[in-house]
């Protein structure tokens, strides 16, 4: 890609790496133990997330700020993008958005839920 549409795609790409690497290190991962735990399932290795979600719980203040830099970076996207008559480039700005929306809102607080339970649980000794 080239052009204006390319170079603002760059900025999306450079700012959104350390964030994915971050989501990928700590903050997706206990996402995996949703099945298990809503069927009652738990067990102590599970434990080793507490080190993700708890990191998480303290970085999230830092997760919110990546995201309002990805959100105005995907804005200078796709303003360039409707300045050209791109509106695939739009939607895919839009849908990042969206994307980032439901991590605030959903998938951050329900890992830190997951943790939040197993330290309950755990305490109790299961």
């Amino acid at each position: 890609m080239t052009g204006k549409i390319g170079e603002a795609a760059k900025a999306v790409a450079n700012i959104l790496h350390p964030h994915f690497e971050k989501e990928e290190e700590y903050a997706l991962p206990p996402l995996g133990l949703l099945t298990p735990l809503t069927e009652g399932k738990i067990t102590r290795d599970m434990g080793n997330v507490l080190r993700m979600t708890d990191r998480l719980k303290a970085d999230l203040p830092d997760m919110h700020e990546d995201h309002k830099a990805i959100v105005a970076t995907l804005k200078r996207l796709s303003d360039q993008a409707k300045k050209e008559k791109r509106m695939e480039y739009v939607h895919f700005a839009e849908r990042l958005t969206l994307h980032a929306q439901n991590e605030e809102k959903v998938l951050y607080p329900a890992a830190i839920l997951i943790g939040e339970h197993l330290k309950v649980k755990l305490e109790k000794g299961l």
